[in-house]
Order: structure tokens, then sequence, then C-alpha cells
């Protein structure tokens, strides 16, 4: 039985742990040439009495759960209104998991990691999950850290072990507003192309290069590099770039591309 008044705010539900396996796998994507891959292998760590609550309904859990995630994969691969009219010969990249299906495992914290109401969920791209931290990492913290005022309400946060995301790029195109997560220690950014794959491919007219950039993450300086490579230009925070000259830059920046499309990144 959970006591005291901030265990009992921050109890966890199956709602909430659905809602984390669903930012986990869209944090945990792994973009490649024509297809982007997402988690599909999950290890679910919960405080010991809140596994000992929730032991009897874990498998009910498991099959909203697998609802839950193949709705969000049909939904990143829906087509957005009108696309197929403004760029007929632009294929979007396909999302998919590697697995032939969900897996998930729940395991008691044996380490004293996990406080009440809390959960720590690991992926990994396809396979077999094991006991122990690996992979991209959600946590939902069901109260402030110790260091800070209690005030009851639900903070999520959300750690990496080894892997990224480094940064968060948001955009808008002819297919609508985006979100990419770099996961790599460098993209190139560009319209792409059969011969020309990019990792952030931009759905625009031809005014942005089919490799229109790339960023590098640096990690020994702390910080990330980038180069244009376009025909009609790049700016980083409102000043042009050389071409083929890298230009260092940390936290956030605003980056132009061809004065068609401004990306907003942001390290994280």
């Amino acid at each position: 039985m959970s006591k005291g008044k901030s265990a009992v705010e921050g109890k966890i539900t199956g709602r909430l742990i659905i809602d984390q396996l669903v930012r986990n796998m869209e944090l945990g994507q792994f973009e490649m040439g024509y297809s982007i891959l997402l988690p599909c292998i999950f290890s679910l760590y919960l405080h010991p009495d809140d596994y000992t609550r929730l032991a009897g309904v874990l498998d009910l859990i498991k099959e909203d759960a697998k609802r839950a995630l193949a709705a969000r994969l049909e939904q990143l691969n829906a087509r957005p209104l009108g696309l197929s009219v403004v760029m007929p010969n632009k294929e979007r990249k396909v999302y998919k998991i590697a697995g032939r299906d969900w897996a998930f495992e729940f395991f008691p914290d044996s380490e004293g990691v996990v406080p009440l109401g809390d959960v720590e969920i690991h992926s990994e791209l396809n396979e077999t999950p094991q006991p122990g931290y690996h992979g991209v990492k959600t946590t939902l913290m069901g109260r402030e850290p110790n260091a800070g005022a209690t005030t009851g309400q639900t903070r999520v946060e959300t750690r990496q072990t080894n892997v990224g995301p480094y940064a968060e790029i948001r955009y808008e195109d002819d297919s609508g507003p985006q979100q990419y997560l770099m996961m790599q220690d460098e993209i190139s950014v560009g319209r792409g192309g059969d011969d020309v794959p990019v990792n952030l491919a931009l759905y625009t007219n031809d005014e942005v290069s089919r490799e229109h950039l790339r960023i590098r993450r640096d990690a020994a300086q702390e910080r990330f590099l980038i180069v244009d490579r376009s025909m009609n230009g790049t700016w980083l925070n409102g000043k042009r770039l050389t071409r083929g000259t890298e230009e260092a830059f940390s936290g956030r920046a605003e980056i132009g591309v061809a004065e068609v499309i401004t990306l907003h990144f942001e390290t994280k």
C-alpha cells in the first residue's frame, strides 16, 4: 500500500505507462536512407510496490500498449493531404519496426533507482530485452526532485544512456509541421533523391538542394558545426554561411535553408 501524500498523488496508471511508451518509441527512431526504424522491444522498470500492485493487469497493459503503438505508427505513415499533388515524385520515408511485433517485459527495480509512482522505459530497435539498463530511456517523474519544492504535478524527464537524441529540429515544409530528432553524430539535410540519400529530407521546391547542408556534433568541444553545400545558401542565426566552410554553434539556433525553410535547432 502506498503511504504519504506525494506517493498517492504520483500513483502510476496504465494510461501513463502507455503514453510514455509512445514517447519513448518516437525518441528512439533511427533514420535510414529510405525508411525510419522505431523501437519495438521495451523493458519497463517499476518500483517493487508498483510492480506488485500491477502484476495482475500487466498483460492487459501490454495489449493496450500494442494498440496504441500501432495506431501511432499508422499516424506517422499517413500521407498529408495534398502532398501527392504538390510533390508527385517525392516519396516519404516509411516508418516501420524491425521485429515482427511489439514486445514488452516488466521488471521490478531491484537497484532502488525508480521511485514509487514512476516508470523507466528502455527500448531497442530489435533484440531480445534483457534485465539491466540499456537503449533509449524515458522516465516518468511523479514528483519534483528532492532538491526542489514538491508541487504534486507530473513532470516528464527524458534521459539517454548511450545514444541521442543530441538535438531536436523543428520546421515546416510542404508536408506540414515536422519534428526531427538528431540521433547520429552527423546528419545531412536537403531534398534528397534516389542517388542522394539524406538523413533529414525536406519536402519543398528545388531552391533547396538535394544535399543542402550538413550538421556535425563535436562531443569533445560540446558544440555543433554546420557546413553549407548548396547553391542557394544557408543562414545561421541570420548570417549567411560561406559555402564549404564549417561554422560552430551551440544551444539554440535558427538555420535558414535557401530562404525557403527555417530549421529551429535546439540541443538536448
